[in-house]
């Protein structure tokens, strides 16, 4: 098939690299930096091999977490961009890499478990002194008042929730001699005196309904005098918490780069070990499988051979009965709709890929439902500037791909809103009291009133479905499923014999034909349908005897299905037209001059927000039933997926962001 139509995977090459045991990690660093090897599953690993690489798993996870840890203080978003050095440290001995990042991490850790405890001691302080805050407010106690055990009276002060205030008071009220109650929020502050006999009764009872006693320090200090000195002490700890967090954040700094170098080098080498305990090995020789785009054969065996001094190289065509990994090979420009196809599911690797039909639907479909000038360059910025906020890395290559989809979408949407004139709906109307500017007259025609851009919905729908349709026939051909090729075949026939006799039972329409000629018509459309019921049998079995009124009906239901366009399209210019009436109505609501400017200010405000909240609308609701389309009524017909996507491990050199504090 012509690559522009639809398109094939890249072939793949079944590889097998055998090394002496001394050279596996060698090779597969190699493997791992040329980054075209797609690993499959071999042989267990021996059990005693297994330990050693989950020992070394395990070590690298607690560096990996300790440079997380630190990595956290740094603000969110903070970005570093990689380059070759990232290799340099992959290559360096493990050893190496250990003891430097554990000597790196020891002094940060050091610096972070200090602060840890700082913030602890203020927000342990700055607890009990709200709570005295409150009980001094009544009277100037002493601390030793507060929590005082006599040999006949004693004191406390619990903290309860608010709800279990009143029920614990009623039980234990009669062992009390006196008592105070604070209500803070949702917690009351509850002080108690009462008989040493009764401590029993009373502190047991108070924590089984979910109370706490409050820990007083043990000082000969009144409350008010202890309050200040802790408001001093907090403020002492609080800003040397702060020069130590602004000298954590220094010295991270200092170290970002080799912190993060290191974390992607410990990464690549996790990576490393699991495909390791993917590789069979025998007692002296390792044995490492997978896939390779034949395109990139030659060169990854030039390289290993180049590296490795013992080492056997396989390599062989994939039999029938496996299925490779698929590497879609699109053209740059219908590249970003991997995306969408991969949504719907990976091409197998003997499968059609769907990408330059779905690129070209979708595309079109976005186009006619937003179809205007000023909304399809809001798309473009919103995906150029606005949505990349709301993902975890805007620099992964899923989203630049989904970027490029918006663009591409957003570009047909902008020469179709030229052609159509379109420019927030009619705001040229509003504006210079013209109705229309630059555009082409047909277009214009049938994309603004209704029952055309209806007809042409239809008559889109019509050629896209049975693009899907002469899809699953050569499909069906080239199989040899005669099932499919007689349901195919009948579909196309019924199609073109009866819907010139829909037309005229209908719309009294007909052809420059004999009468008699649409005779042979209803005898062509009865055999289609007595052909489509017997290619049902021939599919499923008795089933058919159901599924063929599917068949059927379901040609009608996916064509009426693209009256979307027609309704998406139509709404998106109407609702702009209406926010554009609505300001209108607003400017000239106000008589005299202040009113004019009220009235202008109003406009705007009603034509920012509204054709911002109509944009968004459009935006969602154009991507969304393209998708639809492209998925429902058009790749279900004939397309399958399911396949493998092709994943090789290699070092990923690209900027990276950091996750840290919001």
């Amino acid at each position: 098939m012509i690559p522009l139509i639809v398109n094939t995977p890249d072939p793949m090459t079944k590889v097998r690299v055998l090394t002496a045991k001394d050279y596996s990690t060698k090779t597969l660093k190699t493997l791992h930096t040329a980054g075209v090897l797609h690993v499959e599953e071999s042989e267990e690993l021996k059990p005693v091999d297994k330990e050693a690489i989950e020992r070394e798993r395990r070590k690298i996870g607690e560096l990996l977490t300790s440079i997380n840890d630190i990595l956290a203080y740094m603000p969110k978003g903070e970005r570093v961009s990689l380059r070759e050095d990232v290799e340099v440290i992959y290559t360096r001995p493990f050893d190496e890499v250990d003891s430097e990042v554990r000597l790196l991490c020891t002094k940060l850790s050091n610096m972070h478990r200090s602060a840890a405890k700082l913030s602890e001691e203020v927000e342990e302080l700055k607890e009990l002194s709200k709570y005295l805050d409150s009980l001094g407010q009544l009277a100037d106690i002493r601390l030793g008042d507060l929590n005082f055990s006599g040999s006949y009276l004693f004191s406390r002060v619990f903290i309860l929730s608010n709800e279990a205030y009143q029920p614990l008071y009623h039980e234990i009220k009669a062992y009390l001699l006196e008592s105070i109650a604070v209500t803070l929020e949702n917690e009351t502050l509850f002080y108690i005196i009462a008989r040493v006999g009764d401590q029993e009764i009373v502190e047991p009872v108070v924590k089984s309904g979910g109370g706490e006693i409050l820990q007083i320090p043990e000082k000969d200090l009144t409350v008010r005098e202890f309050l200040e000195i802790a408001d001093g002490n907090i403020r002492s700890l609080e800003e040397e918490l702060a020069k130590l967090h602004t000298e954590i954040e220094s010295k991270t700094r200092e170290n970002l780069e080799k912190l993060v170098l290191f974390r992607e080098a410990l990464s690549a080498e996790t990576e490393r070990l699991a495909v390791l305990e993917k590789a069979c090995e025998a007692k002296y020789v390792t044995l490492i499988e997978g896939w390779i785009p034949e395109s990139n054969v030659e060169a990854t065996i030039s390289e290993l051979k180049e590296n490795i001094d013992l080492v056997f190289i396989d390599t062989r065509k994939p039999e029938q009965t496996e299925e490779p990994p698929t590497k879609m090979r699109n053209p740059a420009v219908l590249k970003p709709f991997e995306v969408l196809v991969n949504m719907f599911g990976t091409p197998k690797y003997r499968e059609w890929d769907p990408t330059p039909l779905t690129a070209y639907s979708f595309a079109v479909f976005f186009g006619l439902m937003l179809c205007d000038v000023v909304y399809a360059i809001g798309i473009i910025l919103a995906a150029r500037f606005l949505i990349r906020k709301f993902v975890d890395d805007p620099y992964s290559e899923g989203y630049r791909l989904f970027q490029r989809v918006l663009y591409i979408s957003g570009a047909m949407a902008l020469v179709l809103g030229l052609l159509a004139g379109n420019y927030l709906g009619d705001v040229y109307y509003l504006l210079f009291g013209v109705d229309s500017v630059l555009h082409l007259g047909p277009v214009r025609e049938w994309l603004t009133d209704p029952v055309s851009f209806i007809i042409l919905s239809i008559i889109l729908g019509l050629i896209h479905v049975n693009i899907a349709h002469v899809m699953a026939l050569i499909g069906g051909v080239i199989k040899k499923d005669k099932g499919i090729v007689v349901s195919k075949i009948a579909l196309f026939a019924l199609q073109i014999f009866g819907i010139p006799v829909i037309l005229l039972w209908l719309f009294n329409i007909s052809l420059p034909i004999s009468p008699s000629v649409y005779t042979i018509f209803l005898y062509i459309v009865g055999a289609s349908v007595v052909a489509i019921v017997v290619s049902s049998f021939m599919q499923r079995g008795g089933l058919g005897a159901i599924f063929w009124i599917f068949d059927l009906t379901g040609l009608l239901g996916d064509v009426m299905s693209y009256a979307r366009l027609a309704g998406v399209g139509l709404a998106t210019f109407y609702l702009a037209s209406s926010f554009n009436m609505l300001a209108q109505l607003f400017s000239g609501m106000i008589p005299g001059v202040i009113g004019v400017i009220i009235g202008a200010i109003l406009a705007v405000v009603v034509l920012v927000f509204g054709h911002l909240i109509n944009l968004a609308l459009s935006g969602i609701g154009c991507f969304v039933h393209s998708l639809r389309l492209c998925f429902v009524e058009f790749l279900s017909k004939f397309y399958e997926g399911g396949g493998e996507v092709y994943s090789p491990f290699r070092l990923k050199i690209r900027p990276v962001l950091i996750k840290g504090k919001a």
